[in-house]
């Protein structure tokens, strides 16, 4: 992670200096303004959302940051898997080289590459083999081609909560348990997108890394003061898979117990990549790296030196995906898969997603 993304991740969590407060509050209010400038369009209906002829699930988040959006994207897929739907997932495809709308996956194989694809998409297409991915910027153009392309009878948005332009049946909101909206301040002066007063438009909210089941007392606060009666539900990541990203053979997590490894990912939260290793009873120092960061040669010379006095290196799936075909010889290179479980509110998850039955 660069030194001025560290600066802002530290301010945006603990507060700047009086200097950086001021110059990056009146950013702060512009954006506001414009804000509320878009919010009074769709509300006197000046632009208006369109909708398609299926159910079309939102997962999201307020801040900027990661809140295990993409396997609550995952989880949702299956759930209306479950309820006889043949669910597609939606995705604007951040960091890829392609423009417009494309079919990354379709029910048969994927299609394209995570650089034309974006990674987390082309993530979600191998994780949910026989599942299309649809990317688009404009995510109405997109479900579009998901359902008359691919024959969807339900959408799934990832990161759809602040996108208006294709009108949805469900809006859930990602937050993190602990200081979830960092110093509670709108972007830059914070990483907030929207206001808190934007959880009234969900239907769910969702606190991750939870450790018990009163881990989350200041997303409970913020949904009883903008979203009363709306639920909270807390979820973890768990590991559930690993492998050789070289030899694709599958590796017991039970063999990283112990381990001395030199972990990387250039994901939204390292620390919660570091947290799931702990869980695994594993000695790792932690190298991170930019969220979407596309790997260099040097990157991976650095990172195959440091691993001379380590076991292994160990790594995400996210950043598998971005490695792919890329680590020529060197030290074993692990790749950790999570998955997100939820330890409360099963039954309202559940609940929920009754409403997208098929007729």
């Amino acid at each position: 992670m660069s030194a001025l993304a560290a600066r802002v991740a530290s301010g945006w969590d603990a507060g700047f200096g009086v200097g950086a407060r001021v110059t990056l509050g009146a950013a702060s209010v512009a954006y506001r303004g414009a804000l509320a400038a878009r919010g009074v369009l769709y509300r006197t209906r000046i632009i208006r959302a369109r909708a398609l002829a299926c159910p079309v699930i939102a997962i999201g988040n307020l801040t900027v940051g990661g809140t295990g959006k993409t396997p609550a994207v995952e989880l949702a897929v299956r759930a209306l898997a479950e309820l006889g739907h043949r669910p597609a997932v939606v995705s604007r495809g951040y960091g890829r080289r392609s423009r417009g709308v494309h079919v990354v996956a379709d029910v048969a194989s994927i299609r394209l590459e995570p650089d034309e694809a974006g990674d987390e998409p082309f993530l979600l297409a191998r994780r949910l083999p026989g599942v299309p991915v649809v990317v688009g910027a404009d995510r109405w153009s997109a479900g579009r081609a998901a359902v008359e392309t691919c024959g969807a009878t339900a959408l799934v948005l990832d990161d759809g909560f602040q996108q208006r332009t294709l009108a949805t049946t469900l809006d859930v909101v990602m937050a993190r348990a602990r200081r979830p909206w960092g110093n509670g301040r709108l972007l830059p002066a914070g990483p907030l997108r929207e206001p808190l007063g934007a959880l009234a438009r969900a239907h769910a909210i969702i606190a991750t890394d939870v450790d018990g089941l009163d881990d989350a007392p200041d997303v409970d606060a913020a949904a009883r003061a903008y979203a009363p009666g709306t639920p909270v539900l807390l979820a973890r990541l768990h590991a559930v898979d690993c492998w050789d990203a070289r030899r694709m053979d599958s590796i017991p997590l039970s063999r990283l117990s112990g381990a001395k490894v030199i972990a990387f990912a250039g994901i939204a939260s390292p620390a919660g990549f570091a947290a799931t290793l702990r869980s695994l009873a594993v000695d790792a120092e932690l190298v991170p790296f930019p969220d979407h960061h596309w790997y260099s040669p040097d990157d991976l010379r650095t990172l195959q030196a440091r691993a001379a006095r380590a076991d292994a290196l160990v790594t995400t799936e996210k950043d598998w995906v971005r490695l792919r075909g890329r680590l020529g010889a060197g030290p074993p290179v692990y790749v950790v898969s999570v998955a997100l479980r939820l330890v409360r509110g099963a039954d309202r998850w559940r609940a929920l997603f009754e409403r997208c039955r098929p007729a």
